[in-house]
């Protein structure tokens, strides 16, 4: 069992993501991702709007990653997640300390992400603000950093790459400028 828990080696792993994207291009599909799932949700609804007439099917397999990803990793947290601390860096370890952050046990830090920081200022921020944020950015960048990581560079697209750019520019921005002033 420890294969499951342990991470895989990159020599594992980087072959495995890299066979997704002939066997998605050779299927007929060019995109991967779950930003579309919404949308593809809508679809399955009665409605009449123009946006969400179209066939189905074509993006029904979307919505069978995006529950696989969910259902794979409701499984992973009930079987296999054993609380203990990350390994990072000790240099990150200071920034997270002098932004006020202290815990540093589990996945994420609790002063940002628990239940009772959830409906404080800070987090109703993180939660309302950040979220509209990523899913105007999704959907003004045409899918999320998977879609455009994985299968736009592979497919040598131009606004992809713009893409991937910015989404490491505009994270490294907001860590270094926004963050602080937030926290």
């Amino acid at each position: 069992m420890s294969f499951i828990i342990e991470p895989w080696p990159w020599y594992v792993v980087g072959p495995l993501m890299g066979a997704t994207i002939p066997l998605l291009l050779f299927s007929g599909n060019k995109m991967l991702g779950a930003s579309s799932s919404l949308q593809h949700l809508c679809a399955l609804l009665p409605n009449r709007i123009d946006y969400f007439q179209y066939d189905i099917k074509k993006g029904f397999w979307n919505l069978l990653f995006a529950a696989g990803v969910i259902l794979g990793a409701a499984l992973t947290y009930h079987f296999f997640y054993q609380v203990e601390s990350v390994n990072i860096a000790d240099s990150t370890k200071e920034d997270l300390l002098a932004l006020g952050i202290q815990n540093l046990e589990g996945l994420m830090p609790e002063e940002i992400f628990s239940n009772q920081s959830l409906w404080s200022v800070k987090g109703l921020f993180f939660s309302l603000v950040g979220g509209f944020m990523l899913g105007f950015g999704v959907r003004y960048a045409g899918g999320c950093t998977s879609g455009h990581g994985f299968m736009g560079l592979s497919q040598m697209s131009l606004s992809s790459t713009i893409a991937v750019i910015s989404f490491f520019v505009g994270g490294t921005l907001f860590t270094h400028f926004v963050l602080p002033f937030i926290l």
